[in-house]
């Protein structure tokens, strides 16, 4: 009997600092022990023109866009208001069945707040303005940090240099990367 594939999928990692956020990912898409895929896009832009916000998405691919897809409906029905459409949608994804079984995580930014949306119903704005999710997530949470305190770098700059660390370190990651700012 074989077993299913594991699919690892990704490092997303949003930073804030001096009114800016940058969100960025890397390209590399595994299947099981193989990268089948090096320079995919895993950041958006949705919201209106008015309101931008940024999404990162880790896990299952078509999860994501599922997810994502639900937010943006969400986004629509409070713009300008990602909290409430980050907690709608978490609230839908905790007591939907169908949606209770995707795997994925977001990173969802505008120009003020910062949030990290699970499938166990999570909403959660980190204290210092730094999410890493996804394979990696750790070790670019690791290096924006220190780079946040020991360096003048913008957010935008702070992303890539630590998603190239999260790329060097860990076997899901690469460092095609891939930076989107507000």
């Amino acid at each position: 009997m074989t077993q299913p594939t594991t699919f690892h999928a990704t490092t997303i990692l949003c930073v804030r600092r001096d009114g800016k956020v940058a969100i960025g990912g890397d390209g590399q898409v595994t299947m099981g022990d193989v990268v089948s895929k090096g320079d995919a896009v895993k950041i958006r832009r949705v919201g209106s023109s008015d309101h931008p916000v940024l999404v990162g998405f880790a896990g299952s691919a078509a999860d994501a866009f599922a997810l994502l897809e639900r937010f943006e409906a969400k986004l629509k029905d409070s713009p300008g208001n990602i909290r409430k459409a980050a907690i709608e949608l978490a609230k839908e994804w905790r007591t939907d069945r169908a949606l209770r079984r995707l795997e994925s995580l977001l990173a969802v930014a505008d120009k003020q707040t910062s949030l990290l949306i699970s499938g166990s119903g999570d909403v959660i704005e980190p204290t210092d303005g730094i999410i890493g999710i996804g394979s990696g997530g750790s070790y670019a949470i690791a290096a924006a940090r220190a780079l946040l305190r020991h360096t003048t770098h913008d957010a935008a700059s702070i992303v890539q240099h630590a998603m190239q660390v999260a790329g060097e370190l860990c076997i899901y990651t690469n460092t095609h990367i891939t930076v989107e700012t507000l």
